[in-house]
């Protein structure tokens, strides 16, 4: 039987977080420790060379089921894979580093940019940038992200 660290942060399988590098308050993240890799949702991705590296400038639309309101983001290229989504389609990303805050914690993820338009959840946090610091509790939701608040955009 495996140790378990009941000192570690409890967190649900969906949490409120943010991506500051990014300038987003906030944004529904599920937690997905079958997903080996974090993805964003990201629509006109593309690619330009800034002081000779290739960064990456892309939509995002932070607000789950709202197409109408985005954020336009830059971020440098880590890398580029090959990610395989949980229905099987292999596909190209670009892979960015970015910190991710989820309540007082926060850490630098690898991030993949793909079309999540049609997914219930515009990022997914999988189980390498979870990186062993927190326990899911997958009956729980949002036991550590804070719900923006209504006067925010996000």
């Amino acid at each position: 039987m495996a140790n378990i660290d009941l000192s570690q942060q409890i967190i649900g399988w969906r949490e409120w977080v943010s991506l500051p590098d990014l300038g987003v308050d906030s944004i529904k993240g599920k937690i997905d420790t079958g997903a080996r890799t974090s993805a964003l949702h990201a629509f006109f991705v593309e690619s330009f060379i800034r002081d000779g590296v290739e960064w990456v400038r892309f939509g995002i639309h932070p607000k789950q089921n709202n197409s109408d309101y985005s954020l336009e983001c830059e971020a440098a290229v880590k890398d580029r894979r090959l990610v395989s989504d949980s229905g099987g389609h292999r596909e190209t990303r670009y892979v960015i580093e970015t910190t991710l805050k989820l309540g007082d914690h926060r850490w630098l993820v690898e991030m993949t940019l793909t079309d999540r338009d049609s997914m219930r959840f515009r990022m997914l946090i999988g189980r390498t940038a979870l990186g062993g610091h927190f326990l899911v509790n997958p009956k729980a939701s949002y036991k550590i992200g804070k719900k923006p608040g209504k006067n925010k955009s996000r």
